[in-house]
């Protein structure tokens, strides 16, 4: 917004590590934005509470970490705020471009690594500010792009979830509690050999190789028994 007081441009930063959060604010403060740091609820609360406050504090752009410690993943603040007309901006340690893909989806301006992020992050809002882009097409198709793939993936994995018979199933969720073959077999007061033969069948369905791949496979999609 050409000719806009700096001062007039409400900035608010969600992140719940406070050396990181402070430098931004005062970065931000120095270059004349009205800037201002959600504090998080030091105990109850949730992922609505934080929405609320942040709706609350009526902010055209927000600064925010993906990851909220036990408040959980900041991407599912994205919608709500963008729905507000707010400008989101994600900063995140993670380097997964599927990731950083969900989040453009979702209605994010620009995703940044919190590695040199101050720099960024005054380079975007200043461009926010001046209502200028701040991602090219190329990048945002290729975020995009990166999302689909991961979701093809996550769908594959969950297809040969999927096959799992119920008993399957109670022994792959064993597995992950950390119980092994013969803790199994004495809870479930079948042999040993009857659980490996599950095992088997378990990774064979999963095209894994091992217990601990079957695992990690589970893991990677947020699978649980009885989901």
């Amino acid at each position: 917004m050409q000719g806009a007081s700096r001062s007039d441009h409400r900035v608010l930063i969600i992140d719940d590590h406070v050396l990181f959060a402070e430098s931004l604010e005062l970065a931000l403060s120095l270059e004349g934005y009205d800037v201002r740091r959600l504090e998080l609820p030091a105990e109850g609360g949730s992922m609505a509470t934080v929405r609320s406050l942040a709706l609350r504090a009526n902010p055209r752009t927000v600064l925010l970490d993906l990851d909220l410690g036990r408040f959980g993943d900041g991407a599912n603040l994205i919608a709500p705020l963008a729905k507000a007309g707010i400008n989101v901006v994600i900063l995140t340690a993670s380097d997964e471009l599927g990731r950083w893909g969900g989040c453009m989806r979702l209605g994010a301006r620009r995703v940044l690594p919190k590695s040199g992020a101050l720099q960024h992050a005054l380079a975007t809002v200043r461009r926010l500010h001046q209502g200028l882009p701040v991602i090219s097409r190329e990048e945002l198709e290729s975020l995009l792009e990166a999302w689909a793939r991961d979701r093809r993936t996550i769908d594959d994995l969950r297809r040969r979830l999927d096959l799992l018979t119920p008993r399957e199933r109670e022994v792959l969720g064993a597995l992950i509690e950390g119980r092994t073959v013969r803790a199994i077999s004495q809870g479930s007061v079948v042999s040993e050999a009857t659980v490996r033969t599950q095992v088997k069948s378990i990774l064979n369905k999963l095209e894994v190789s091992s217990q601990l791949a079957a695992v990690g496979m589970a893991n990677q999609v947020g699978w649980r028994q009885g989901t």
